[in-house]
Order: C-alpha cells, then sequence, then structure tokens
C-alpha cells in the first residue's frame, strides 16, 4: 500500500461530520442543564446531585471498550460502524427525552427517574459514538487526509454545541423556567437534534471506504492490554482526559455564572455564542497550522490557548462582562484546535499498530478513548457540584430563587476558571511521550500486509 490515498469525496467528509450533530449535543447539554435541573427543579442536594451527574457517566468506563470489540467483531452487510450509528442514535434520541419527562416528588423517586434514564441514554450513546469514532482510522490510511476528515466533523460540533448550548436554555425558560415543563420540553427539542445527527451520518456515509482488515483475535481482556502498552495512544489518551475534565467543568459552570455572577437570562446563550463561534472560522486555520507545523504542535498550541482564555474569564468575572465575552471567545479558538488536532492523533495512533501485525482492533481504542472522554466530562459536572458543596451553594425547588452566600459565588468563580485552566495546563505534561508523527505513520502504513 502506498503512503498515501486517494482524497476521501466532500459528500463522505462533509456526511461524516454530520454525526458531531449527536456528540456535539450529548456531550454538552447534559453537562450545561443536567446538574440545575437537580438541583433548582427537584431540590436536590448539590453533593447528591454531582454523584448522580457522574455515577450513569462512569458506566461507560465499562460499556464503551465492549462496544468497540462488538462492533470490531462485526460482520453487517451494511458496514462494519455503520449499522451501530442508527441503532444506538435512535436510542439515544428516546432515553434522553424520557430523562426529564419523569416524576418531579418523591425526591428520591425523581432523582432515582433521573440515574435509570441516564445510564440508559450512556449505553445507547457507547453503540453509537464508539464506531463513530473508530470509522476515520479506517476510512483513510493517509496522515493528512485524517487531519481533513475532522476539519468538518470540529466545524459542525461547533456548530452543533452552539446551537443546542445556546438554545436549550432558551427553550426551557420559554416553557418555564426552573420549572419541570420547560426541561420536558427541552428534552424533547434535544432529542430531535439528537435524531437529525444521526440518521444524517448513517445516511450520507453509505458507501464510505472501510479498510479491510481481521479482528484482533482475544477477549476483551487481552485487548485492553494491548492497547494499554501503546504509548504514543496512553499519552494521547490521559491528556485528553485531563483536559475533558477541565472542558467539562467549564460546561457545569455556565449556568450558575450566567444567574448567579452575570445576572442575565441570556448569559448563558451569550457565553456558548462567544465559546463557539470563533471555532467556525479557525478550524480550518489550525488544519493549515497541523500540515506546516505537525498536529502535536498545533494541539500544544491549542491547549496555550485554552488556558490563556480560562485565566482572563478569572479577571473579567463578575462585573467585566466584555472581557467575560472576549475571553470565551479565546477559550473556544484553542478549544477548536485542541478537538480536531486530538482527534487527528488519536486516528494515527489508533491505526498504527507497533507490534507491525495488521490486526483490527480500532474498535477497542475507539471505546477506550471515548470512555476517556465521557470520564472526564462526567467528571466536571461532579466535580464543579462538590465545589458548590464546599462553597455552601444553597440548592432551591421549581419556581423558588434563593441569594447564595459569598462564599458560593466565589465557589462558582473558581470552579469555571481558575480550577479548569490549571487542568487544562497540566494535560500538557502525558504529551512529553508522544512521538507519532508522519514519517512514522507512514511507515505503518508501508510495512502493512496487502
Amino acid at each position: 500500500m502506498s503512503d498515501t490515498a486517494a482524497p476521501l469525496p466532500k459528500r463522505i467528509l462533509n456526511g461524516y461530520g454530520l454525526g458531531s450533530i449527536a456528540t456535539g449535543t450529548f456531550g454538552t447539554v447534559p453537562g450545561l442543564l443536567l446538574l440545575p435541573y437537580l438541583t433548582d427543579v427537584l431540590g436536590v442536594a448539590a453533593g447528591v446531585a454531582a454523584f448522580i451527574v457522574f455515577v450513569p457517566k462512569a458506566w461507560d468506563v465499562v460499556m464503551n471498550p465492549l462496544a468497540g470489540r462488538i462492533s470490531d467483531r462485526s460482520t453487517n452487510p451494511g458496514g462494519r460502524r455503520r449499522p451501530f450509528l442508527l441503532k444506538g442514535g435512535l436510542a439515544l434520541a428516546v432515553f434522553f427525552a424520557l430523562m426529564f419527562a419523569g416524576p418531579t416528588a418523591p425526591k428520591g423517586l425523581a432523582a432515582g427517574w433521573v440515574v435509570a434514564l441516564f445510564v440508559l441514554c450512556a449505553t445507547a450513546y457507547a453503540f453509537f459514538q464508539v464506531p463513530y469514532i473508530a470509522m476515520p482510522a479506517e476510512m483513510t490510511q493517509d496522515y493528512q487526509e485524517r487531519t481533513r476528515l475532522m476539519t468538518p466533523r470540529v466545524i459542525i460540533i461547533a456548530v452543533a454545541i452552539l446551537i443546542s448550548g445556546a438554545t436549550a436554555p432558551l427553550v426551557v425558560n420559554a416553557f418555564g423556567e426552573k420549572t419541570a415543563s420547560g426541561y420536558r420540553a427541552m428534552g424533547l427539542y434535544v432529542a430531535l437534534l439528537l435524531a437529525v445527527g444521526v440518521v444524517g451520518a448513517w445516511w450520507a456515509t453509505k458507501g464510505a471506504p472501510e479498510r479491510q482488515s481481521v479482528s484482533a483475535e482475544g477477549g476483551i481482556k487481552q485487548q485492553l492490554s494491548a492497547v494499554a502498552h501503546h504509548p504514543d495512544f496512553r499519552a494521547l489518551l490521559i491528556s485528553f482526559v485531563i483536559q475533558s475534565l477541565g472542558v467539562g467543568l467549564l460546561l457545569a459552570g455556565v449556568a450558575y455564572v450566567a444567574e448567579d455572577l452575570l445576572h442575565k437570562k441570556a448569559a448563558s446563550s451569550l457565553l456558548f455564542a462567544a465559546f463557539v463561534g470563533p471555532a467556525l472560522l479557525v478550524t480550518p486555520l489550525w488544519a493549515k497550522y497541523a500540515h506546516r507545523r505537525g498536529k502535536l504542535s498545533g494541539f500544544r498550541v491549542a491547549t496555550v490557548v485554552m488556558t490563556v482564555g480560562m485565566l482572563l474569564l478569572f479577571v473579567g468575572l463578575p462585573n467585566l462582562h466584555a472581557l467575560v465575552y472576549l475571553a470565551a471567545a479565546v477559550v473556544g479558538i484553542g478549544y477548536a484546535g485542541g478537538q480536531i488536532l486530538s482527534l487527528a492523533m488519536f486516528a494515527d495512533a489508533a491505526g498504527f499498530d507497533p507490534s507491525g501485525r495488521d490486526e483490527n482492533r480500532v474498535g477497542v481504542f475507539s471505546g477506550v478513548w471515548t470512555a476517556g472522554e465521557t470520564l472526564g466530562l462526567a467528571l466536571g459536572p461532579a466535580v464543579f457540584g462538590l465545589v458548590l458543596a464546599l462553597g455552601g451553594y444553597l440548592s432551591s425547588t421549581a419556581g423558588k430563587t434563593v441569594e447564595q452566600p459569598d462564599s458560593a459565588l466565589w465557589a462558582i468563580r473558581l470552579g469555571f476558571t481558575l480550577l479548569p485552566a490549571a487542568l487544562v495546563l497540566i494535560s500538557l505534561i502525558p504529551l512529553r511521550a508522544y512521538r507519532l508523527d508522519e514519517k512514522l505513520a507512514h511507515r505503518s502504513v508501508s510495512d502493512s500486509p496487502h
């Protein structure tokens, strides 16, 4: 096989990216609105709410690698990965709507309903996201083409985050701010967004190239061991999980910052617009930078940019509103670079077998990767909830507003700015062990059996 492959058609590039409507939406809305739903509508204490939002997501750590291994072994005539997109994605949409359609009292029953449906959401999402993330490593083996494949995906995920993150709170407010009816309407609205992304990706990737290789032998334990001993993947994964934790903290704090620090109903939507809007413009620029200077260099620069933006958020809150929105845009610029380059680097690592054997365990790699991302994003709201609890945040039930103590306001500010900034900066440390560059990736393609 040659070092390069034929460029993928634009239909495949853009069609694959449509799946990011689902990943961006589900990756954003629970972290943004589930914690406030629990604390401010159901009246669940902040510490308990933090536990609730974390436990179902932690299930993904177990479920995602299994979903990956199942898709690795698939012999479906519709493709190794594509059939999972439709089934898992549509199930996710249904479970998400039901999560906000449960009882509001008694409190224990209401909280139990959320936990049960969130676990079902996490399970369905595993069977959509894991095969979806695995597809690029099999669609092309070209080092630069993988970055090109990620460009529309990251642009679409930015749009999805913007649409879902900015409009979901508006739907809640339109149908009843801090009421169950508002959140139920939001659940149906978000379910529709999820379904659009799922069906779009499944339909548009019909006929996409799929590298044919033998599924790796052995059980899930043996496959996980092989993944764990991949040095480049291990370094990238650790970095990405730490960074996802920082991003998860920031997302979890948006609703609290908007209400308790900025005191504007529309502030959460404005913050998301400022965060995501610039990504639509800079994502192609990050791809060009990576082509000239390398993906690893770009990922490092993007991480530093994100950290600077978070520090500026701390300076701007709570009074310098213009600086707050500008800082959110800086964070968004760095986040866009981190997304496109980490995903392209993941595809390189998952498609590179250090042993030199042409065995397919891309699904297991994808399962571990998505489990790590999910764990980081789930820990974000959980850690933020604990920060609120330590700061003495006062929970309330639907329709009631309470004045928060100064300690709670400081907890919101620190949990939204300095704590995620520290985590994102720390994520640079594991990257020192990442060595997979274009030359090595091309060598692995050339050496693989025809």
